[in-house]
């Protein structure tokens, strides 16, 4: 990854006016993980515009490429992930992504967040686990519905990818819940 410097909300909002205005084809952007939590203003930055999209399949080069030339340009890191990459997504969450807003054709949406808190669970790092609390705080997320799609999903993971390990994901869960019962939620 390059040194590029930290994006901020600002940035982002420059970053999607200027893919609405080059890339005139309709298609869907979803923000995800760290990039919504900084345009919600919970963080004021993060190192790159994580993002996935849907286009038609005969438009997808033509995505690609205006995302790698705003990249250069602006000097930010753009990085296609989705939750999918890391752990199964719970059952409807198309359905939760929320709308952000319209960009010349392109419609934009935070991922569903109990996916990407889940995802964040699942990689376990300090920041992730601050990101859920902060998600759950707000009010973003209710705890007894983050406790049931990580249910749903237990049974699946470890099934795709030896990466996985449903007792560690397990154990990563317990210790949110512990830190969101100190918190007196």
């Amino acid at each position: 990854m390059s040194m590029r410097p930290p994006v901020d909300r600002q940035r982002i909002i420059h970053f999607l006016e200027l893919l609405g205005q080059r890339f005139r084809k309709p298609g869907r952007v979803f923000l995800v993980g760290g990039t919504t939590l900084v345009f919600e203003g919970f963080r004021t930055q993060t190192l790159d515009v994580d993002l996935s999209f849907e286009v038609a399949e005969q438009d997808h080069g033509e995505f690609i490429r205006a995302v790698r030339a705003l990249k250069d340009e602006l000097a930010i890191n753009v990085e296609e992930a989705s939750p999918e990459d890391f752990i199964p997504l719970p059952e409807g969450y198309q359905g939760r992504a929320q709308f952000v807003g319209r960009f010349g054709t392109l419609d934009v949406y935070h991922f569903d967040v109990y996916s990407v808190a889940l995802s964040k669970i699942e990689r376990g790092l300090d920041a992730d686990f601050a990101d859920v609390l902060a998600l759950l705080e707000a009010g973003w997320l209710d705890f007894a519905t983050l406790s049931r799609y990580f249910a749903e999903i237990l049974p699946q993971v470890g099934e795709r990818s030896l990466k996985e390990d449903p007792q560690e994901f397990q154990r990563k869960f317990a210790y949110l819940g512990e830190a969101w019962a100190a918190k007196g939620s």
